[in-house]
């Protein structure tokens, strides 16, 4: 048995066959390359019919697919609303999956990229075994998979683990209504976001980020400034350990997770400060559930969620056979 796990990004679609034991038979990558709308599920079903037709050996017959989606997926229609790829506000990828295949026999499940983190890593990653985990992904964005039981926590309407919306600071700013506050101060575009303001309200900073173009700084020359002892770059670092911290504490207390793994681009980098993130969520978090968590950094990184998608695609087929 065989499964087709599919990532998809804001700029690219990674693309597996995995055998059962989670092993990866094949895999390619391929860049949107400013492809939009359909243009982005043509590339998907291409990817996916190609996986199909490659010679396998015949114990691995491919019995599901599973894709993760950057955005939120909405299982009772099938459609998908991703922000980062215009035309996609709801876009039916499950039906135009179903209709290219046409194969009655192969189960289609696609989900959010977070829950596929929390399902890669539980399967082969460094929570495996866990039933009670919760992936922290904190990228350009930020957001939750959420594992209680075993099973993905979806919500209402699939909106579940959405923690960039997350309230840790007053009083409430108009910059909070896009995005949400805890993303606005402390994922990848956040860092960059408060470097940008500090800056802004301190004209004698002459440190290495003022050498930068304001305009184009990122997260990643705070960290370079910050491994130089830059001082406004020290102060945007440890605001952010704060508010993981503190995101951490509301997340252990909310759902007595066994282990929070974190991932995305910022950690990288930001995993050196896994025990003073430790350290500030202890203040917060309810005092009996935070010593049984672990807090660890993703083993999978960058594959996360196609390990994921392919678990989701297993999980499709054991349920259906």
């Amino acid at each position: 048995m065989a499964v087709i796990g599919l990532d998809l990004g804001g700029t690219k679609l990674a693309a597996a066959v995995f055998s059962g034991t989670g092993r990866q038979l094949l895999k390619s990558t391929t860049t949107l390359a400013g492809r939009e709308g359909k243009q982005v599920g043509k590339l998907i079903t291409a990817q996916i019919l190609q996986l199909l037709s490659a010679d396998l050996p015949q114990e691995e017959k491919i019995t599901g697919i599973g894709v993760s989606v950057p955005g939120i997926y909405y299982a009772k229609s099938g459609t998908v609303w991703a922000p980062n790829i215009p035309g996609w506000e709801n876009y039916p990828l499950l039906n135009e999956i179903v209709e290219s295949i046409q194969r009655n026999d192969i189960k289609v499940r696609i989900d959010s990229d977070p829950a596929c983190y929390i399902l890669g890593e539980t399967w082969v990653g460094t929570a495996k075994g866990c039933k009670d985990a919760i992936f922290l992904a904190v990228g350009t964005g930020i957001g939750a998979g959420i594992m209680i039981d075993g099973r993905i926590l979806r919500g209402h309407s699939d909106i579940a683990g959405a923690i960039g919306w997350l309230a840790l600071q007053k009083p409430f700013r108009q910059e909070y209504v896009s995005c949400g506050c805890f993303e606005y101060h402390s994922s990848g575009e956040g860092i960059a976001k408060v470097a940008r303001e500090l800056m802004a309200n301190d004209p004698s900073y002459e440190g290495i980020l003022r050498t930068k173009n304001e305009q184009q700084l990122t997260a990643h020359d705070v960290f370079a400034a910050y491994d130089n002892h830059d001082p406004l770059a020290e102060k945007v670092l440890q605001q952010s350990i704060e508010f993981w911290g503190m995101a951490v504490a509301n997340l252990v207390s909310l759902f007595n997770p066994e282990m929070i793994v974190f991932g995305g681009g910022v950690f990288g980098p930001a995993a050196q400060f896994l025990d003073r993130i430790k350290q500030e969520a202890a203040k917060w978090a309810q005092p009996i559930s935070f010593p049984q968590v672990t807090l660890t950094v993703s083993s999978l990184g960058g594959d996360a969620g196609l390990y994921g998608a392919a678990r989701l695609a297993l999980l499709a087929t054991d349920q259906n056979s």
